[in-house]
């Protein structure tokens, strides 16, 4: 077991992400419609403005694209990520590097997405530079997602 691995199996980050989670779902309990949106989406900006660096900019960039790409995607949070859902499902989220210690952070597609391709395809993409051709190639997953 690793130093911060506890008798469940999972590390002191996995284990904050569920509480995280958690608390996700009391905070929009009994909430609907434009009120539930709302505060998702508060919780959204503050996930993002409570980046730093690179995690920031990606994050950031994420928002900017799927506003302009896909708008029909509400902003919320999944396990403290920056996400975007459509009929509550997620559709796409950022992990950023930060939140489990990693060497970088990645945009990821779930399920809902259906950016299926052949038999085998990518759901999650590493980011580690803001280029024209990231922001080209996110455009293009957001908009088939």
């Amino acid at each position: 077991m690793s130093e911060n691995t506890t008798k469940s199996g999972f590390t002191d980050e996995e284990r904050a992400a569920m509480r995280q989670r958690a608390d996700e779902i009391r905070s929009t309990k009994g909430l609907k419609g434009a009120a539930k949106l709302a505060k998702e989406f508060e919780a959204c900006v503050a996930a993002i403005d409570a980046l730093t660096g690179l995690d920031q900019q990606v994050a950031l960039l994420l928002h900017k694209i799927v506003s302009e790409e896909a708008p029909g995607l509400a902003p919320k949070t999944f396990y403290g990520f920056p996400a975007y859902a459509r009929d509550g499902k997620v559709v796409v989220f950022y992990q950023p590097a930060s939140k489990f210690k990693t060497r970088y952070g990645t945009v990821s597609f779930d399920d809902p997405a259906n950016i299926d391709d052949g038999p085998m395809w990518p759901v999650s993409y590493a980011v580690v530079e803001i280029t024209d051709a990231v922001d080209a190639a996110l455009r293009d997953l957001v908009r088939r997602a």
